[in-house]
């Protein structure tokens, strides 16, 4: 009986080592209860079942634990649950040649700080220099850069 009791512990330790190194990153609770019960099954085994018990325990509990973290890290398991789709979208740059400082221009959406302006027929992204500007007014580009445009109110 004690010998179960021993495997039985070792196994739950396991098993919480396996969901702190995977599932719950960093210290948790799964990982100190994995250590507690380890060594409890350890303690366990030296107190009832003698020396070399506890020596086979032991040394048994880190040799499973490293081997049982190895083996579901080189399982497919991981496979499985990855994302696996590539990001094919780019975005679209702003040359100066399509918007130059002092063009003018409105707005599409608010800019609070960030959004939406329509220059020369284009509709880019766009940041306020310093306040928030509504919908629908008229803008002045200041500064043009690789995905948005400095404006301010006009």
């Amino acid at each position: 009986m004690e010998i179960a009791i021993v495997i039985g512990l070792l196994a739950l330790g396991i098993i919480f080592f396996i969901i702190e190194a995977f599932l719950i990153p960093g210290i948790s609770i799964a990982g100190i209860v994995g250590v507690l019960l380890t060594v409890i099954a350890v303690w366990y085994a030296y107190h009832y079942l003698g020396t070399t018990a506890g020596h086979i325990t032991l040394v048994g509990s880190i040799f499973l634990i490293g081997g049982s973290i190895y083996a579901f890290a080189k399982s497919k398991t991981f496979d499985r649950m990855a994302l696996k789709t590539n990001v094919e979208s780019k975005v679209e740059s702003v040359t100066e040649t399509q918007i130059k400082p002092g063009d003018k221009g409105t707005t599409v959406s608010r800019l609070a700080p960030m959004g939406k302006v329509k220059i020369n027929d284009i509709t880019v992204e766009a940041k306020t220099a310093d306040d928030f500007i509504d919908q629908d007014e008229e803008i002045v580009v200041l500064e043009v850069f690789k995905t948005n445009v400095l404006v301010e109110k006009a």
